[in-house]
């Protein structure tokens, strides 16, 4: 048995930990707030601060883990280091969860070290720098903080008065005070998938079907998978993703963004563990869930294949306003559809557009996807959030 700290206890956790005690492990969920998703099925729980360096060294020598997972962005990932040279185990890897953590750091890995092909971008410290880089790239073009996750802080600038709105935006939202942001190009992309990837210590690297996606305020609003892709370009992807893995090391799972044109394939951004869009693999599309795959891949247990079995989509339930001791109506109407399934994570707190579960559709493995999509987004439409 092993000691598996994870460091963000949100609904990805929540999966993962369930996954993990299934395997015979013991957890420890950290976060910045009480009864996280993930804390409501570990065995022991820490709230702190995970940008406090000090707090995070004083856990880990508290509870002195064998495997750190983290599951955010706002963590003082430089501290990942130390902690494997001590021998614990850092999820993939302390230099993935620092390159990944900030998209300075990933972006100039892919495109300058690397030489894959991605959008056109530069990069601002001052609204000044940010007006440059805006007549540099052209318009329309996105902005996003170096530092954050789920969409927050991003936005698309089409004018010229946009701007000073972006930036305003940015600083409020980035994750660790850092008011830097990326400028990208805008691709006129014909639709955008996550390559799952799996690395493993002592095996091949594996990809899942290609899942594809709708974003709304840079966040995840529906999910599905199989996701059409030209077998040209498929290939194209699943190099692309062993390229910057292995240059990342360490064994977990990937989610591995691209943007698709009639005929390029632009690598986007790439997640160090499960991604919000894989949720749809909870719908039992492949024989294992990504949850499954990442947990099996961090204790270095095999994976001989991953299948695709079903196919399926999600679409997420979101609370409309700020409250607490969030309430569910509609869940039975919502299951009245067939394979159909409704999962709620949990989380304490509501506010405007957070993700707060998530609708699921399945059928057979060459089922129509659009009507997949369809049944969820009903699904999801039929549960209602009450709050205090």
């Amino acid at each position: 048995m092993k000691k598996i700290m994870l460091l963000g206890s949100g609904e990805l956790g929540k999966e993962f930990f369930i996954a993990a005690q299934r395997l015979g492990q013991y957890v420890i969920a950290v976060d910045s707030y009480e009864n996280a998703p993930a804390m409501q099925v570990a065995h022991e729980r820490e709230i702190i601060n995970m940008l406090d360096g000090a707090e995070l060294d004083r856990i880990v020598a508290k509870h002195q883990p064998d495997i750190i997972v983290p599951e955010i962005e706002a963590i003082r990932t430089e501290r990942f280091y130390s902690y494997e040279s001590s021998g614990i185990q850092v999820v993939p890897s302390a230099k993935a969860a620092n390159f990944t953590m900030n998209r300075r750091a990933i972006r100039d890995l892919a495109a300058r070290e690397l030489g894959l092909k991605t959008a056109k971008y530069r990069y601002a410290s001052t609204l000044e720098e940010l007006r440059e880089g805006v007549a540099e790239i052209g318009i329309p073009c996105v902005i996003k903080p170096l530092m954050s996750s789920s969409g927050k802080g991003q936005s698309v600038i089409k004018s010229q008065d946009d701007i000073e709105k972006s930036w305003n935006y940015a600083a409020a939202k980035g994750r660790t005070g850092d008011s830097d942001v990326i400028i990208e190009e805008f691709i006129n992309f014909t639709s955008e998938i996550t390559l799952l990837t799996v690395t493993q210590k002592n095996g091949e690297t594996l990809f899942c079907p290609p899942i594809g996606h709708r974003q709304e305020r840079g966040d995840y609003q529906e999910s599905w998978q199989p996701s059409f892709i030209l077998p040209a370009q498929l290939l194209e992807a699943q190099n692309i993703a062993q390229k910057v893995t292995a240059a990342l090391t360490g064994a977990g799972i990937w989610g591995v963004e691209f943007f698709l044109t009639e005929t390029d394939v632009y690598f986007s951004e790439l997640s160090p563990r499960p991604h919000d869009t894989g949720m749809v693999t909870l719908a039992g599309t492949q024989n294992l869930s990504e949850f499954e795959l990442h947990c099996r891949a961090v204790l270095g247990l095999p994976i001989p294949e991953i299948t695709l079995e079903r196919a399926g989509a999600s679409a997420v339930i979101l609370a409309s306003a700020d409250g607490i001791n969030p309430q569910y109506t509609g869940i039975e109407a919502a299951l009245q559809a067939p394979k159909t399934d409704i999962r709620i994570f949990g989380k304490p707190i509501t506010r405007p557009y957070r993700r707060m579960g998530v609708a699921l559709a399945y059928g057979a493995p060459d089922a129509d996807t659009t009507e997949l999509r369809e049944r969820a987004f009903e699904a999801a439409q039929k549960v209602s959030i009450t709050q205090e």
